[in-house]
């Protein structure tokens, strides 16, 4: 999940649903609540702490840390570097996943195929939008915390993406870099309120309407394909701090192509003013892709192991 989460397009809920915690995850996350606090208060440190699944959350946060900790370095690398090669890696992965989740659907008829198809949809909309123009409102940026951690939690969307399409990705940023604390104070709190009330949905989804919920998760990890296509066109750009010797470029608007039809391109002033041919690295692409779905074949295996 780490690894993921350093990747803008791939969403860490995908992960967690591949490695089979997801339901955990959000289980362990509705159990942080009042009720938490009342048990803390009656039964003390270690009731409570068992409660919320303290253990899974120490595990899961500790692996997140190393993890970008270890890699973010590397990834930042690959994306800057070799953006086709590590994107065909992460299309294999997710798209590999997407048999291995919908399986959990214990039977599949009208209506799941149907929740397939609007989940479907839906990631692919979120995709192809445009990204809007900041908004420094302080309710702009609570609502952007809250939605952009549910996008977080959900397989297949990316919640630094989501962030670019509410026009907010730089704004926190830069409230980060700037240590402006009352940006990163409301987007906390809206981010806390976003997760713990989505959650509460989930969980209800899972309970009364499992296979349903299931599909729709599958389909937002078919819809979201559109998202980590390794080859693209890029047409809009935004520049983090712009001047500075640590400037990063976002790409914001993205047109999907063919590996023969794909280009660098070559911006100015923060503008792309045209584009270059690039090579594709079609096999190594092809071979990349083929490992992440072996990975994820190879993830089953052990899952299907560990079960007996």
């Amino acid at each position: 999940m780490g690894a993921a989460d350093v990747v803008p397009g791939v969403s860490g809920g995908t992960i967690a649903f591949i490695t089979g915690i997801y339901e955990e995850l959000i289980e362990s996350i509705n159990r942080v609540n009042l009720e938490a606090l009342r048990v803390l208060k009656a039964e003390g440190l270690k009731a409570a702490w068992k409660h919320i699944n303290g253990n899974f959350f120490v595990a899961l946060f500790l692996g997140i840390g190393i993890s970008i900790a270890s890699l973010a370095k590397g990834i930042t690398w690959l994306l800057e570097h070799e953006p086709v090669l590590l994107w065909s890696f992460f299309f294999g992965l997710v798209f590999a996943s997407i048999f291995f989740v919908g399986k959990q659907v214990t039977q599949w008829k009208a209506s799941t195929v149907v929740a397939f198809l609007i989940g479907g949809i839906i990631a692919y909309a979120i995709t192809i939008l445009p990204a809007s123009g900041s908004n420094d409102a302080l309710w702009y940026i609570f609502l952007s915390g809250a939605i952009a951690i549910c996008a977080m939690i959900l397989p297949g969307i990316s919640g630094s993406f989501i962030l670019v399409l509410l026009g907010s990705y730089a704004l926190v940023l830069d409230a980060i870099h700037e240590r402006n604390l009352q940006i990163i104070a409301v987007f906390g709190i809206g981010a806390v309120v976003g997760l713990l009330s989505f959650a509460r949905l989930l969980k209800l989804m899972f309970a009364k309407h499992h296979n349903v919920t299931i599909a729709v998760l599958s389909g937002f990890l078919l819809g979201s394909l559109n998202k980590i296509w390794p080859w693209k066109r890029v047409d809009s750009v935004l520049i983090k701090h712009a001047g500075e010797p640590k400037e990063e470029i976002v790409n914001v608007i993205e047109k999907t192509v063919f590996p023969g039809d794909f280009t660098t391109p070559v911006i100015e002033n923060g503008e792309v003013i045209s584009q270059i041919p690039a090579e594709p690295h079609l096999m190594a692409a092809i071979g990349l892709c083929v490992a992440g779905i072996a990975l994820i074949l190879l993830l089953e295996r052990v899952s299907i192991q560990s079960e007996k």
